[in-house]
């Protein structure tokens, strides 16, 4: 794994003007990737890592912009760039693998036809190699005769089979990033496990860095190296994958720890974060997590949080705070 960051983001704000005023989805969010190394997103629904995902891409729709902070590729800043520009970087040096196969396979090509299309478009090779290109990328994730079923169609492959020729796909091109959106959702959890263990093996053989966007805390613990939790589009922990689910930090981590379920045999009842995530037009004052969270203090309700490093992760929260904890012990009459 390399230590200098394949991807940077910087202070990424998204904003979607309403009659409302404005939804701000990703709120200063920032992080850095590196090549080699699988980077997650997590956090429930609405969270904002799906939005974080497409603007890294330049996927947001209209009347969403990126108003806000920067997102450079090999040091190289891609935010605001012209769309035929960024067309160009789509697909050859960032990959998208979405949730829904179906959705991302034309139902009316083959998949082989799509391959080879996809590598023409972003490689110099004659229609014979894109077409021996695509059948070793097909063997290359697993599909079983490759030569044979290149000529399928997507309505003749099975969900799991549908998501390898997808990231068959992202591949195509040999892109420095993938960004897998719920790679993994629609899936029984065998061939999720098989698909998540193919993503891993294709990035570390082909030094690829991944970001792999997901709410299943047993996904992000199996194959991810380092983690960021997102809520309502800001962040609130980020660190290696083992620090941060092993002693998570920020209340919200805590929360979503407690309320996955044990591995080891514990039968005892799960843990419930109350409420739910805020909409987006009601973002509460101070930290966003302040009405769901049993260890908010006044701070929590005027002022948003900041990262700061807290063991081997950074954490948004105000309780970390020297001043914070300073007041907590003299309330409590405690000694460092």
């Amino acid at each position: 794994m390399s230590d200098t960051p394949l991807l940077q983001v910087s202070d990424l704000i998204v904003e979607f003007p309403v009659r409302q005023g404005v939804l701000r989805p990703v709120d200063r969010v920032g992080f850095e990737v590196r090549a080699g190394e699988i980077l997650g997103l997590v956090g429930e629904s609405g969270a904002g890592k799906s939005m974080c995902g497409a603007a890294i891409i330049g996927l947001i729709e209209r009347p969403g912009r990126i108003t806000g902070g920067e997102v450079r590729l090999n040091g190289e800043r891609i935010d605001n760039l012209p769309e035929d520009d960024m067309r160009r970087i789509r697909g050859k040096r960032i990959a998208m693998v979405f949730q829904d196969p179906l959705t991302s396979l034309n139902p009316l090509v083959t998949v082989g036809r799509q391959l080879v299309e996809t590598i023409r478009t972003h490689l110099p090779v004659s229609a014979s190699e894109a077409q021996r290109r695509a059948i070793a990328l097909l063997e290359e994730v697993g599909i079983p005769a490759a030569a044979t079923r290149v000529d399928a169609y997507p309505h003749q492959f099975s969900g799991g089979m549908r998501q390898r020729v997808v990231l068959a796909l992202a591949l195509a091109a040999e892109p420095d990033l993938i960004i897998a959106d719920e790679p993994t959702t629609a899936l029984d959890v065998s061939v999720q496990a098989q698909i998540m263990a193919l993503l891993k093996r294709l990035c570390r053989e082909r030094g690829a860095a991944v970001i792999l966007i997901t709410h299943d805390m047993g996904v992000i613990a199996e194959t991810t190296d380092r983690v960021a939790v997102l809520y309502a589009g800001r962040l609130a922990e980020i660190g290696p994958t083992r620090a941060v689910l092993s002693s998570p930090s920020h209340p919200y981590t805590v929360g979503l720890m407690a309320s996955t379920p044990s591995t080891t045999g514990n039968l005892n009842k799960l843990s419930q974060i109350p409420g739910s995530m805020p909409n987006l037009r009601a973002i509460p004052k101070g930290c966003a997590f302040n009405q769901r969270c049993g260890k908010a203090v006044a701070r929590c309700f005027e002022d948003i949080p900041i990262l700061e490093p807290v063991r081997d992760s950074q954490v948004a929260c105000w309780l970390y705070d020297p001043a914070t904890l300073t007041n907590t012990l003299e309330k409590t009459g405690a000694t460092e």
